[in-house]
C-alpha cells in the first residue's frame, strides 16, 4: 500500500510498487522494502511540490535516484554525505567544522549511520 496522500494508480503509486518489488528481488524483507519505497516516494513528492508539508532537506538535498546512482557499486561504508554531516555540525555549533574531513565530522556529530 503506497504512503498516505498517494492515490492508487497514480505515478507515485506505480513508483512505490516498482521500488518495493525491486528491493524484494534484492533480498530485502517486506517491511524494509515498504519503508524504503515509502521514504523514496515521499521525498520525490516533496521535491516536486506534491506534498503538503516537507522539510528543507527533502526539497533541496540530492535526489534519491541520483544518490543511488552515485553510490552504486561503491565498496565500504555508506551513510550520510559530507554535506549532510557538515549541516548537522553547523546546527550543533561544532567549532572548526569547515576544515574537518568527513570522518572528523562523523565523530563530531556522533555518527548514527
Amino acid at each position: 500500500m503506497p504512503p498516505r496522500g498517494v492515490e492508487k494508480g497514480s505515478k507515485r503509486a506505480r513508483q512505490y510498487d516498482h521500488i518495493k518489488e525491486s528491493l524484494k528481488k534484492q533480498g530485502r524483507s517486506e517491511d524494509t522494502a515498504e519503508e524504503i519505497a515509502a521514504r523514496t516516494v515521499n521525498k520525490e513528492r516533496a521535491r516536486h511540490g506534491e506534498a503538503g508539508v516537507s522539510s528543507r532537506l527533502s526539497r533541496e538535498d540530492i535526489s534519491s535516484g541520483r544518490r543511488g546512482g552515485l553510490r552504486s557499486g561503491q565498496k565500504g561504508p555508506r551513510g550520510r554525505t559530507k554535506d549532510q554531516l557538515y549541516e548537522e555540525a553547523r546546527r550543533k555549533g561544532v567549532a572548526g567544522r569547515s576544515k574537518m574531513t568527513k570522518a572528523e565530522l562523523e565523530r563530531a556529530v556522533g555518527s548514527r549511520g
